[in-house]
């Protein structure tokens, strides 16, 4: 294809880059201009809101039938399909010599993170009220969930994605006869709707919330079935795919809803949106050296059992020391770079000296200048937290970690 110049850069992005970027910097744009937000959610917040009300008295009564087991159930159940406990599993996925499956499944839960956490930013319909509903949230993380608004249940979507993905991996990549089949969508459809109903039972969903979430999750697995060949192709062997997914990263952070209250959805997607690049950006880095179909499996003799503890035991430990010195090294530099460029920047959490005053952000408004400025002010926002850069950092890096730094660690050490 024809390369399409990028402006203020070197590299050449092909036709179809450049018009992906530019439907989606357009829908920006649109979207700002005409409070598309706003309007949308004018339409739907109050019919999800009707029925989550109307469903209320159900959950109450479908809630008499509860005991401290099946509490400790459908929590358990909620933790091993929520986003951390993949999160924790994808590296180990990695460095069994299962790159494709893990790569496949990290693009996947980023993309069903983004869509499921805008649709809930953009109705900002709520979740039952408790009381009368009793909520159950056993963990810090559905503590944070609970922050959230309801529609669509993220465990459902999830789930349906990640367990459909998964048994369409297992059926096209290794042997199988109709039993297996049938089993293996049996399972599937029981694990949904275990998670449904136990998102109904420990008070975090109402009914409408887990049908969105399972309609969502059905078109969401449609759709990834049909990209997921090209997008692999892309991220291992396309062209401009760093500047191709830097680009992309940076333009949805801007393309997600601003919600009717903030909550804890956007900082969800930064981190994976930064969980995603650093994927896409260490393969395509060292693709042929560490991720190539030949890479051994486990329990294979290649790879016994002993030796993935050993890259287990080292890898993790690894990943951490690059997760913290990243954070503080862009809590310092991202600041400084942002101040230099002319960039308006607040901080909401990492960096206490920019949790300034409205009457100093006006007045460091007023100090910034230059061409950058100029550009970000086409975007709704007067000033930038430079939060989401530092968790969008963090996170880029902890996944590259994965996927180039520690493999090279274990070339040297022969795991």
């Amino acid at each position: 294809m024809e390369a399409v110049a990028v402006a203020g850069g070197g590299a050449g992005l092909t036709g179809w880059q450049a018009a992906a970027l530019s439907a989606v910097a357009g829908w920006v744009w649109a979207a700002s201009s005409f409070d598309l937000t706003r309007r949308s959610r004018a339409l739907v917040q109050p019919w999800v809101t009707r029925r989550v009300l109307a469903e209320t008295p159900s959950i109450v009564r479908f809630q008499k039938v509860h005991h401290k087991l099946l509490d400790s159930f459908f929590s358990v159940l909620s933790c091993v399909v929520s986003v951390p406990f993949y999160t924790g599993f994808l590296p180990l996925l990695f460095w069994s010599g299962h790159s494709k499956l893990a790569r496949q499944m990290t693009l996947l839960m980023a993309f069903c993170d983004y869509l499921g956490n805008s649709v809930k930013d953009a109705v900002s319909a709520p979740r039952p009220s408790s009381p009368p509903v009793r909520r159950v949230t056993a963990t810090e993380d559905e503590k944070e969930n609970a922050m959230e608004y309801g529609l669509p249940s993220s465990h459902a979507l999830n789930t349906v994605c990640l367990m459909g993905y998964l048994l369409h991996y297992v059926l096209t990549y290794g042997s199988h006869d109709n039993v297996m089949v049938v089993t293996g969508l049996s399972l599937a459809f029981l694990l949904v709707m275990l998670v449904g109903i136990g998102r109904i039972y420990l008070g975090m969903h109402s009914l409408i919330d887990v049908i969105a979430g399972i309609c969502f999750g059905v078109v969401i697995l449609a759709f990834w079935l049909a990209v997921h060949n090209h997008v692999d192709a892309f991220v291992v062997s396309g062209q401009n795919v760093t500047t191709f997914w830097a680009s992309l990263s940076l333009l949805l952070c801007f393309a997600y809803p601003k919600p009717e209250f903030p909550t804890p959805s956007f900082e969800y997607h930064t981190a994976f949106n930064g969980v995603a690049f650093g994927i896409v950006y260490g393969i395509q880095q060292t693709y042929f050296h560490f991720h190539n179909p030949d890479v051994p499996l486990i329990f294979s003799p290649q790879l016994p059992l002993i030796v993935f503890v050993g890259r287990v035991l080292v890898g993790i430990p690894t990943i951490l020391v690059v997760k913290f010195c990243s954070k503080a090294l862009s809590k310092w530099l991202l600041p400084v770079m942002c101040n230099t460029l002319g960039i308006p920047i607040v901080s909401t959490c990492y960096v206490p000296a920019l949790k300034a005053s409205e009457k100093c952000k006006d007045k460091s408004d007023a100090k910034q200048g230059g061409y950058l400025q100029k550009v970000f002010s086409l975007f709704p926002q007067k000033a930038y937290d430079v939060d989401t850069g530092i968790r969008f950092v963090q996170y880029a890096s902890l996944a590259w970690s994965v996927v180039d730094l520690v493999p090279a660690i274990f070339t040297h050490l022969s795991l």
